[in-house]
């Protein structure tokens, strides 16, 4: 799934330039209303001068219009991309500057040059929003730089809400295992916010509706509407979707949203002693009508939103483990450590063969028992750490160059953890920590009291070989342990890694004082 913001607000855009071209072309039909009493008024003092609906007013309205769509299309299609996919490039700022300043100034010339055939100062600016928007112009293209200023301010507002616009995307984009049911909501609420936008728009521009009572009340009325419905289905409901009974945690909680998304767009209403009156008559309607009728939906469709929400968590865990057992038990794996059973079996006898087997029994049987469980005690994960250690360890060579240190310490410590939380790390040291041929290191350091429970693991950094076999197997990752960790411990764990010179440095810290999600 991906974010449609975008792509919505660049068709409402299309879709409000074509609404406002069709309109025009519809008054030069006379099918709807046009006013040009300024303009009558003027040709009867200057009688030299005829009015042309096609020279002052199509071709001057129109060309603003599809003026004001290339510099958005402009800015969205390639300035922001450019920014997005650059912007840790010094040279980028500059360069989408001097792009905002040539933008204002072909706005603000083609504003004027629109002016000069239109002459909007005749008409009183009706039917010329857009122009008088870069300010009254009685005298166009005397000034070539009139309303360059305007131009600016209007972009610089845009380029801020699409600065807040990228972030949110970007924050939904990466948001991990969530990603998707949050994208879903979002796409959700911005159809419904375009489509808010789009409709007035389109009842006004072809004089539909002309009672501006009536506008109020949709702008007052609508908006609410829509955040009571999304705020009720997809944050209210399903959070007290357990509850038996009647919750009056719910009920106030109800309440104080209806009345906060009430308040807001009364403030449309700017007639004296009218306010007030609008919104407790909107609070009484979202919290009598609008919340039951969300209510009834929700219902309809809580299976839907419960498999979504409860998507993400299998998604998780399934990903975990597939990812994980490729890591751990994968040919490559399995045929050292049979080959290094082998050996010892010829070398030592059958004491030392029979403590390696015994070993990877456990780590099978921890694989098939505890490996599907949402959380295991912590001496399950530990045991099973041990034991893929102590298998490395037998598989390598003694060697001066290679130290391999251990320090766990988990006395009195009975927290449970989720499965395969603590190996991906020891696991990534081993793989790209060991070089038979250099001077080699892993440090693995363990300890959990009463709050937390804390992991370092310190590696050496070498080359990879052309013919390693793991040199392009990434194992379960960082980013996927990322996931895991934001899922089951959001708010409880820190986490740190890095390279330096010639170490890699993993931290970790997590306080399993609850496992409820």
């Amino acid at each position: 799934m991906k974010v449609k913001i975008r792509k919505y607000e660049q068709l409402l855009v299309a879709l409000l330039a074509l609404i406002a071209i069709i309109n025009y072309i519809l008054q030069r039909l006379n099918l709807a209303p046009i006013y040009v009493t300024g303009f009558e008024q003027y040709n009867s003092i200057h009688h030299n001068l005829h009015f042309n609906y096609f020279v002052n007013m199509l071709l001057p309205r129109t060309g603003v219009v599809f003026l004001f769509m290339a510099v958005y299309f402009w800015v969205n299609l390639f300035t922001i991309p450019q920014l997005r996919t650059s912007y840790r490039s010094f040279f980028i700022y500059p360069w989408v500057l001097l792009q905002l300043l040539l933008l204002s100034y072909l706005l603000a010339i083609g504003v004027n040059i629109a002016t000069y055939y239109a002459h909007p100062a005749w008409n009183n600016y009706g039917e010329f929003s857009l122009f008088a928007s870069f300010g009254y112009n009685e005298t166009p293209l005397t000034n070539l730089w009139a309303g360059f200023d305007n131009a600016l301010i209007f972009l610089f507002v845009y380029g801020t809400y699409a600065g807040i616009r990228e972030y949110i995307v970007y924050r939904l984009e990466s948001s991990g295992l969530k990603s998707n049911y949050r994208m879903l909501i979002a796409n959700q609420i911005a159809a419904s916010l375009y489509i808010f936008l789009l409709l007035p728009n389109l009842i006004s521009a072809f004089h539909i509706v002309k009672d501006t009572g009536i506008y109020q009340a949709y702008f007052v009325f609508v908006p609410s509407v829509i955040f009571v419905y999304f705020s009720n289905t997809y944050w209210l409901f399903p959070r007290f979707a357990n509850t038996p009974g009647i919750s009056f945690q719910l009920i106030w909680r109800l309440a104080i949203s209806t009345l906060l998304y009430s308040l807001p767009f009364a403030l449309f209403v700017n007639k004296a002693g009218v306010m007030p009156n609008m919104w407790r008559i909107n609070c009484i309607i979202q919290f009598i009508v609008i919340t039951p009728v969300t209510w009834i939906l929700y219902q309809q469709r809580k299976d839907k939103i419960r498999e979504l929400r409860g998507a993400e968590i299998a998604l998780s865990k399934s990903t975990a483990d597939l990812q994980f057992l490729r890591s751990q038990i994968n040919p490559h794996f399995l045929f050292n450590v049979l080959n290094t059973i082998y050996a010892t079996a010829l070398v030592d006898g059958s004491k030392r063969t029979a403590n390696a087997i015994q070993m990877l029994g456990d780590m099978m049987r921890f694989m098939l028992d505890d490996n599907h469980l949402d959380f295991i005690p912590l001496d399950n994960e530990l045991n099973y750490l041990r034991n893929y250690i102590a298998l490395q360890k037998l598989r390598i060579q003694d060697s001066d160059q290679i130290k391999i240190s251990e320090y766990i310490t988990v006395e009195d410590c009975s927290h449970e953890i989720i499965p395969m939380l603590l190996i991906p790390f020891v696991e990534n040291a081993f793989k790209h920590g060991i070089n038979l041929n250099e001077r080699s290191w892993i440090k693995i350091n363990l300890t959990c009291s009463h709050d937390n429970i804390r992991l370092e693991v310190r590696n050496s950094l070498h080359v990879k070989e052309t013919n390693d076999p793991e040199k392009k197997s990434t194992g379960i990752g960082l980013l996927n342990v990322k996931e895991r960790l934001m899922l089951f411990y959001k708010g409880r764990h820190e986490l740190s890694y890095g390279a330096t010179e010639n170490e890699f440095i993993v931290e970790l810290m997590i306080r399993p004082k609850t496992h409820k999600l």
